[in-house]
């Protein structure tokens, strides 16, 4: 790295230092994030910093191309983890403000730093720097208190088969989600018992762990849980439904993982994969696995069965 970049990149770090952050979100890959984010390269000016939406390959990619530092592919977590959702936590950027609404695996998932934010750092170096600085600081939870309020705004309703009221975070696969509980489950699992739901916020929304351990499954939390675990105790069966906002259908290599993942449990086996429309389903057709069901939340009281000798059932037993 020449020595303007060099300089650019101390004081990238430095503004982060200003605004708050530790030394883990000051240091120089969280810098160049920074300097990616506002499209300031090291023969421009501060005030000169532009607020466009980017995704986290964009930002590498720019990172590479001006500022010469190439990031691995399998580092763009470390930079989504480590430093991006910091920025977002602090109200440095905002997440998907052109669609707040975006699925968590969209391509089209971006940040922008925050208007505010970006007031101050073209005053970097200048005679305004340091009063809008304090007055920015100064406003940061408010601004994060507003936009909280806006996600409280915006959360989703959800009636569990049993009448509890459970209420998702905005966006994403949630609507999709709710509509696999109060939808499928009414028609195909009733006096089934709701054991996992799976939200973006909050991985671990309802997770009865108790529930689970007595019919086998013991679930490590890094495990890559469905979206939906349903037991239906007429049966003894536990039926696992993957959304396919969030993971895709369940597919060979998911179909292994999740018997894997249970393969402790008393209960037979059910595996659904979820889908917004016949639409949206037909682009995923060829994927998913046999001995599976299909359920599209557009036509709520169907099931599409791919293969096998029973239809909504678990496979290896006699029943």
């Amino acid at each position: 790295m020449n020595e303007a970049r060099y300089e650019r990149v101390e004081e990238a770090r430095f503004l982060l230092e200003c605004i708050g952050f530790d030394a883990e979100r000051s240091n120089d890959r969280s810098a160049l994030v920074l300097l990616a984010l506002l499209h300031v390269r090291s023969e421009d000016k501060w005030s000169e910093a532009k607020s466009p939406m980017l995704g986290t390959r964009a930002i590498m990619d720019w990172i590479r191309d001006c500022y010469d530092v190439e990031y691995a592919a399998n580092t763009r977590e470390t930079i989504r983890r480590f430093t991006l959702h910091q920025f977002s936590d602090a109200m440095l950027v905002q997440q998907n403000p052109d669609d707040p609404h975006r699925p968590v695996n969209s391509p089209k998932w971006c940040y922008q730093v925050h208007p505010r934010a970006t007031e101050v750092i073209r005053a970097f170096g200048g005679p305004t720097f340091d009063t809008l600085l304090q007055i920015y600081c100064q406003d940061v939870p408010g601004l994060r208190a507003q936009y909280e309020a806006a996600r409280e705004m915006n959360r989703i309703s959800v009636t569990l088969p049993n009448g509890s009221p459970l209420v998702l975070s905005p966006g994403g696969q949630n609507v999709l989600i709710k509509q696999m509980v109060e939808d499928f489950c009414g028609y195909f699992t009733p006096g089934g018992v709701v054991l996992y739901v799976g939200d973006a916020d909050n991985k671990w929304s309802v997770f009865d762990k108790g529930a689970l351990g007595a019919l086998g499954v013991e679930v490590d939390e890094h495990g890559k849980m469905p979206d939906l675990v349903v037991y239906l105790p007429a049966k003894n069966w536990l039926v696992l439904l993957e959304a396919t906002a969030s993971h895709g259908p369940v597919d060979a290599k998911r179909y292994r993982e999740l018997i894997v993942l249970f393969s402790g449990s008393s209960a037979g086996l059910v595996l659904v994969s979820c889908f917004p429309s016949r639409a949206i389903m037909r682009k995923y057709l060829a994927q998913i696995a046999w001995e599976t069901e299909a359920w599209c939340a557009d036509n709520p009281t169907h099931l599409i069965h791919f293969n096998g000798e029973r239809f909504l059932g678990p496979y290896g037993d006699s029943a």
